[in-house]
């Protein structure tokens, strides 16, 4: 057997510990797979004395792991710390031109400098994996660029964040609003003290810039998605959804046509056959479509120690068996930087949710708006006397363009019957 493939793994959290619970676990089947064995021979953490359920004696200690980059005895560094910037990125920079191949499950390091550092690993010869950034343990950045790499690809989306798609399915359940299963999820810890990341948005928009990147041999582009999250969700709009057959998921969407490259996330109404809609809890699904084989679907864990840390070590496989693929699938220097299509040029139908004072020509006064803009109806409901006298209005609009609808909704806002800002919700026929 060859020699060994020394590893060093830069923060020991949860997915870190799950990384050496493999590796020493499954020392003997991976070396039998890969053809070599693999060794952790360094860590580094912020705490060298918290005890984290795992030996770590036999291993070098490091208390910066910058100085990872110096040692002739690593031969790949795995990077669990997070952050876009940072010792992050300064880690992947040094490590990678220090001829170090390197691995990491951080999406906003990968979103926001995936084709730079992309090219550094290109110049220095070495690889740059980061299977375990997107869905956890699904395998989709491999299924896309490996399985799928003789298709041009049309479409890809899914269901890129565990937690709001748990919060939507406790909602769902429960009838609970937001707040409370929010706080229920937190408790739990399905979702992080600050959960601003996952909950408007930003989570899946970074897996979604480089599955974009993936799919589409484009450069990736954070900063040109538009991005909304769930904290607008009311219980209302759960139950009026699966009225009229439907349900509500967060997702991430991503399309290259002869206009640009497509890419947003948003809380989107599927219909309740569709596959993606059964995704329940804190799974992840994602559907990749190609003009050879059509249409894909996979769903897994998408977070958590195992299934990421899983992932994380068939980076290191790969590595191992001597796997050098361009990150992206393409070189480095062959990625495209697409132009971006403006969301106001996004066309389909939508759901707007209206709270009103219940009175006379209110009605009349919203589908005034909404003639005077050529949008058409295709439902319209009355919901929920209350005692202050106000009622829902949910309306369902035959397809037109995103501009139009938020200028008609920015009028309606205006109107004296109107008491909240109005919620829209695209519906997306998949």
């Amino acid at each position: 057997m060859t020699n060994s493939l020394k590893v060093a793994i830069a923060g020991l959290g949860t997915v870190g510990v799950g990384v050496v619970k493999i590796l020493e676990s499954h020392k003997d089947l991976i070396a039998a797979r890969c053809g070599r064995p693999i060794e952790i021979v360094a860590v580094s953490a912020s705490n060298r004395a918290r005890d984290r359920g795992v030996d770590i004696s036999g291993y070098q200690w490091f208390d910066n792991a910058l100085d990872f980059a110096e040692q002739d005895n690593i031969d790949l560094v795995v990077e669990l710390i997070g952050g876009s910037d940072g010792i992050a990125k300064e880690l992947a920079q040094q490590s990678l031109e220090a001829g170090k191949s390197f691995v990491t499950a951080n999406k906003a390091l990968i979103a926001h400098h995936g084709a730079s550092l992309a090219t550094t690993a290109q110049e220095a010869g070495v690889a740059l994996r980061y299977e375990a950034a997107v869905a956890g343990g699904i395998p989709i950045i491999k299924a896309v660029g490996e399985g799928l790499a003789a298709n041009k690809m049309n479409l890809i989306y899914g269901i890129l964040n565990g937690t709001c798609n748990y919060i939507l399915t406790q909602m769902e359940s429960t009838g609970q609003g937001f707040g409370d299963v929010l706080a229920e999820a937190q408790r739990l810890g399905y979702a992080e003290a600050d959960p601003t990341f996952d909950v408007d948005g930003i989570d899946t928009a970074h897996k979604l810039a480089i599955l974009s990147s993936v799919a589409f041999g484009t450069e990736t582009d954070f900063n040109s998605i538009y991005v909304e999250g769930i904290r607008r969700i009311e219980a209302v709009d759960i139950e009026y959804a699966r009225e009229i057959g439907y349900r509500i998921k967060l997702l991430g969407l991503a399309r290259l046509g002869s206009n640009g490259l497509e890419q947003r996330v948003h809380p989107a109404m599927v219909k309740l056959e569709e596959p993606i809609a059964q995704v329940e809890d804190a799974f992840n699904a994602v559907v990749a479509e190609g003009d050879f084989i059509d249409r894909t679907f996979y769903q897994g864990r998408g977070a958590g120690e195992g299934p990421t840390a899983s992932a994380v070590v068939a980076d290191i496989i790969d590595i191992a068996r001597g796997h050098m693929d361009a990150p992206f699938f393409v070189p480095a220097s062959e990625l495209v930087k697409a132009e971006p299509v403006p969301m106001d040029d996004h066309e389909g139908a939508f759901y707007i949710r209206l709270h009103v004072q219940e009175r006379p020509g209110v009605i009349a006064d919203i589908t005034s708006v909404l003639k005077d803009r050529n949008v058409s109806l295709d439902v319209m409901l009355q919901k929920g006397h209350e005692l202050d006298g106000s009622v829902y209005v949910i309306l369902v609009t035959h397809v037109t363009r995103e501009n139009i609808i938020m200028g008609a909704l920015q009028e309606i806002a205006g109107l004296s019957s109107v008491q909240d800002e109005p919620l829209t919700i695209r519906i997306e026929n998949l």
